[in-house]
């Protein structure tokens, strides 16, 4: 069960392996990301950021889609990390999920093809479209960087775009 899937650009840093998985009552954090999936070193780094105690899987964002829809996974709490809003809604619209997360995007980018929605987020052309795609979405799509901030509908935060 995803309970959420949070689009960061950093994947698993202090704050998502400390803050979000006590946030969420969960050990379990999936990495969906293609390139993670194929670098060895990125993977011992992402697993180094890890807590102990929290178990990362670190897979292909189609091999993460099937371990999501495996039904042994109907009972794990998963909690799962992307780069990519694009990845996002694939995952989306073919997995049960219950909430998105557009927390922080496009930040680490040249800036000149992007447009910054907020100060966390900034979005090439084909992002945006995809964004939009997951505002339409029947579930909870929000930006939200850390607990203690308050939750911003994703139209919301298109309202303006």
């Amino acid at each position: 069960m995803i309970i959420q899937i949070r689009v960061d650009d950093r994947l698993i840093h202090g704050q998502i392996a400390v803050v979000w998985s006590k946030y969420f009552a969960t050990n379990h954090l999936v990495v969906a990301n293609d390139q993670a999936a194929k670098n060895e070193v990125q993977q011992m780094t992402l697993k180094m950021a890890t807590p102990n105690g929290v178990k990362v899987l670190i897979r292909s964002v189609d091999d993460a889609i099937k371990v999501f829809n495996n039904p042994k996974s109907e009972t794990v709490k998963m909690f799962v990390l992307t780069n990519s809003i694009q990845d996002a809604l694939k995952i989306a619209t073919n997995c049960k999920v219950e909430s998105i997360n557009v927390a922080n995007v496009g930040r680490f980018e040249a800036a000149s093809e992007k447009k910054q929605l907020n100060a966390d987020v900034g979005c090439t052309p084909k992002e945006l479209e995809a964004l939009k795609e997951i505002a339409k979405l029947d579930m909870e799509t929000i930006h939200w960087v850390i607990p203690t901030n308050p939750k911003i509908s994703v139209k919301k935060l298109l309202e303006n775009n």
